[in-house]
This record gives C-alpha cells, structure tokens and sequence, in this order.
C-alpha cells in the first residue's frame, strides 16, 4: 500500500511537472472572448499536445493507442488538470469517453478500426443524437424512426440539445427501429456520419449568447446497416454502456475546479464595500460564504466515496444521481455568490472564456450557464425520482393516463 501511494505521488509530480511545462501561460488571455474558429485550433492543438504527453486518452487500453493508466492513476491526472487550470477538451468529450466506451462494449471490432485512431489523432470529433422535444429526461419516449431497408436503414426524425454537432462529423444516434415494441425494447443505436444527404442543422441560442447545442432533423437518412451497434432494437442496452463510460472523473474534474475556484471568491469578498469596509465584513456575505465553502468540502466527500466504491468494484450505485443534483445547486449558489460579489460591474456583458470551466470569474455568464447543469444529463427533479425510487424504494413516480 505504502508502495502503491509512493508510486501515485511520483505520478502526481510527473503530470504536474508536465503542465507546468506544456501548458500555455496565455491560454486564458487568447481563449477569453475568441472566435469559435479559433477556439475549435486550440482545442485540436491542446488534445494533441496532451496525446504527445500521453495523457490525452489515459482511460484508453494501450492496444487502441491509449495510456492504459489504472484508475487511481485518472484520478490523479484529473486532479492536476483542474489544478493547473487547463482548458477542459470540450470538442473531445463524446469521442473521449462515450464513443469509446460504448464501441469498447458493444461495437465490432472494423467500428473500433474504422474510428479509434482517427479520435486519438484529433481528425474525428463526434456529438450525440439522443434528446428529442419530447424525450429529454425519459429518453425511452424518443419517435425519431429507423425503418430497415435490405442492407440500410432510412431514418426519419429530430434530435436536440446535441452539443458541438456543427463541429462533429460522426453522430452516436438511438432511433426507434420496431415502434410496436415496448418504449425501451425497439431502440437500436447507430454511427451516423452527418456528412450523409438528409441531415440539417439548427443553432440553438442559450441565454449566455453562445450556440454550442444543436437541433438535428433527418429526412430520408440512409444509414448503412454495418453503422448498427450491438444488436437491432438493442440501442437501450448500448446507450447504458455509453451512459456509464465517464465511471465518475468528469465530476471529479469539476469538484476539484469548483474547489479550487474558491480562492476567487475570496479575493473578491476583500474588495470594498459600497458603504466602507470590505465585503467580507458583512456577516450575509461571510455567512454564504461559509455555506458555499463547507459544501465544496462535502461534495469531494461524495465524489471521493464513489470512486473508492468504483475503485472497490463495487459500482457507484445512485450516487452519480446524488451528486449529479448536488454539484448542479451548489454550482447555481457558488456563481450567484461570485454576481453578488461582483456587485453592477458583474452585470456587464464580458467576453466568455472558451473551453474555461464553470468557475471563470465571468459571473452572469458562469451563473446563467449554471442553470443548464440542473437540466443536462437528466433533470434535478429525474435524478431526485431515481434517488427515491432506487435508493430509499419509494414508489415510481404516477404517470399520467395514456402518457408513458
């Protein structure tokens, strides 16, 4: 054991002593506020400059072209990342973990040749067709249809909240192939290449002014049958495969960011007040303060309990629900506290940190973005349903006659 942490911790100054050296000094001031063509550069320049250091797919088996690191050793990588403050890989995330995850687990073995090296030299970026306007949170209800023709399948739907599509050229896509099926039984998942004729996209505009979500519509899309993953109208055991591919280190990621991201608030609790003294003179604002601090603490308990259950092979559980719900308010009340803080000049309109974290010290655009994590990846009130159903054995939520 005592070997065992000695070796993390040479691995821990490895990684830091490579950020110190790798990592742009001036990446924030050339990211703040940069043109989404310029961002989209940096982010295939950062990818492959940490593929160069071998940290770019580190939860990858080194015979796709990974790291092959054990999971005590991401834990530490992830960690410094969000020390060193580094860009998050955006662009990267789906082909990273979930198009990995799920190939791994359910793919052929031509889809992981076809794919794996063209995401690991950065000439691949993907997003995900799984949301539609009515099947957000209670994904089973999706409509977009995929109707088998010979050796293809001709789909015919939209699709929503897909992140970077605009960027992507490959799409995870779930389309309902038996509609007389129960709602999670006739699903199947496919690769969709979005350079196929049929497809259009549509920007979707968030309150911050960016348009990194996406509508989908598909008309008469032809997907060849050797894009099918796993078996025909077995798309819901794939997405659970994709689903689970992050095992954790995202929010770990984000913990440590958050953590990390309290000296900001400090600072600015030091500045003067409008009638004298400082901010942080002011018992409310000590108060939350206080509040938001000992919940940043709480919260790595969580994240850390989970992922020594993981480590376990124990399996995480509701806890992924638990924490999801609780990182998403203690992030809506941490940036509100950073407007409050700011006071009017918080209020003015500022340039937006490209591939920054949620905690940029941009207060209205890091707190208006915080109101999405109540709604991505499932709804706080879809989460708090599994925690009750799954964890404390309530009963399922009633549905409406003739809905579900």
């Amino acid at each position: 054991m005592i070997d065992e942490l000695k070796t993390l911790e040479g691995f821990r100054q490895e990684v830091r002593g490579w950020l110190q050296a790798n990592l742009p000094a001036d990446w924030q001031a050339k990211m703040r506020g940069a043109a989404e063509a310029d961002h989209v550069a940096f982010q295939k320049f950062w990818f492959r400059k940490m593929m160069e250091g071998g940290y770019g797919a580190p939860h990858w088996a080194k015979e796709w072209g990974g790291s092959g690191f054990s999971f005590a050793e991401q834990i530490v990588l992830y960690e410094e990342i969000a020390r060193a403050g580094a860009p998050r890989l955006i662009l990267y995330f789906i082909a990273l973990h979930h198009v990995y995850g799920t190939l791994m687990a359910c793919g052929s073995e031509e889809q992981r040749r076809r794919h794996f090296p063209a995401v690991l030299t950065g000439d691949e970026i993907w997003c995900q067709g799984f949301s539609e306007p009515n099947a957000g949170s209670d994904l089973a209800s999706l409509r977009c249809r995929a109707e088998r023709r010979g050796d293809r399948f001709v789909v015919n739907g939209q699709k929503t909240w897909s992140s970077n599509a605009h960027h992507a050229r490959y799409c995870l896509l779930l389309a309902r192939t038996d509609p007389q099926a129960t709602k999670t039984r006739g699903i199947s998942y496919f690769i969709l290449d979005l350079k196929t004729p049929g497809i259009s996209l549509r920007p979707i505009k968030q309150i911050t002014g960016e348009a990194h979500f996406n509508e989908l519509f598909l008309d008469d899309v032809e997907i060849p049958a050797e894009n099918l993953i796993g078996a025909e109208h077995g798309g819901w055991t794939v997405a659970q495969a994709t689903l689970s591919s992050e095992r954790g280190l995202t929010i770990l990621e984000l913990a440590e960011r958050m953590r990390n991201g309290f000296g900001t608030l400090l600072r600015a609790a030091q500045s003067p007040a409008p009638i004298g003294g400082r901010l942080i003179d002011d018992d409310e604002i000590r108060r939350r303060l206080t509040d938001v601090h000992t919940r940043i603490q709480a919260l790595r308990l969580l994240v850390n309990n989970m992922l020594g259950r993981v480590l376990r092979g124990e399996g995480a559980g509701v806890e992924p629900s638990i924490i999801k719900v609780y990182y998403s308010e203690l992030l809506r009340d941490f940036t509100d506290l950073g407007v409050t803080l700011g006071g009017i000049g918080a209020q003015y309109a500022e340039p937006i940190l490209m591939g920054g974290g949620n905690e940029t010290g941009n207060w209205m655009q890091d707190y208006l973005y915080s109101w999405a994590w109540t709604i991505s990846g499932g709804t706080s009130e879809i989460q708090r349903n599994i925690i009750a159903e799954k964890a404390l054995g309530l009963p399922r939520e009633p549905k409406l006659a003739g809905v579900g």
